[in-house]
């Protein structure tokens, strides 16, 4: 905001310009100001232009592959004083980041017009148009056995419809869910029923496709598996108590 000042000034003017834009002309001033006169900076401005050709010194010289912990214990051998939060803050400014050791975890790309189309349905007002299932596996206490949870959810009604819990995570109790939210409320042929779920392990069972084709479900190819949106709306009916938002 303070270079887009500064490139229109000659033409518009500051206080024009301030009256369009969130600024108040003092606080421009201000930073101009200090720009001409370091000595007006904050201690923390002064002590971050300090800092930062020294973290790039260290950075540089260590064949930019330490990051901010090595980065840290190097400048604490050189008796800088200086926290590793503080490290880590102008770091992330600088854009210098180390090595990170192993392959770097894949991300599933989401496709925007999917997330735009369930949005769509979401919002409608129309009980049953859609069903989101998930496939999770809760936290459990040290020494318990760790379970596995399969629910649907009717993301209109904000209420879960079909669910089943098991220790290990088989196409069995997925498909018990699912009949569940089948036979609790069954849709009608043809009346416009999607059931969505992410790119968890349940997105490679066919079966649970068969039984949403079998059941009610739409064939349409905007119901593929596609953007952890379902995913999204689980957990968040869990933090808030049981309710979706």
């Amino acid at each position: 905001m303070i270079a887009l000042i500064d490139d229109h000034r000659e033409a518009h003017g500051v206080e024009p310009i301030c009256k369009v834009l969130p600024i108040a002309p003092s606080t421009y001033h201000a930073h101009a100001a200090k720009r001409t006169d370091p000595a007006r900076l904050s201690e923390r401005a002064k002590r971050d232009a300090a800092l930062k050709p020294e973290i790039a010194r260290v950075f540089a010289e260590n064949f930019a592959v330490y990051g901010v912990r090595k980065v840290w214990q190097q400048l604490q051998r050189e008796s800088v004083d200086v926290a590793r939060c503080t490290v880590a803050r102008l770091m992330q400014s600088m854009g210098l980041q180390g090595v990170i050791r192993g392959k770097p975890r894949p991300r599933s790309a989401t496709r925007p017009r999917h997330a735009r189309w369930i949005t769509s349905i979401a919002s409608s007002r129309r009980q049953g148009r859609m069903r989101c299932g998930c496939l999770t596996s809760p936290m459990s206490r040290p020494g318990l056995a760790s379970s596995h949870v399969a629910f649907v959810i009717d993301a209109y009604a904000r209420r879960i419809v079909g669910w089943r819990v098991s220790r290990t995570a088989h196409a069995g109790f997925v498909l018990d869910a699912l009949e569940q939210a089948l036979h609790e409320r069954r849709p009608a042929h043809r009346a416009g029923l999607v059931h969505h779920s992410d790119r968890g392990s349940q997105g490679g069972l066919k079966w649970w496709s068969q039984h949403s084709e079998e059941g009610g479900c739409d064939e349409d190819p905007k119901t593929a598996f596609g953007s952890g949106w379902s995913g999204t709306i689980a957990v968040t009916r869990s933090t808030l108590g049981g309710r979706t938002r």
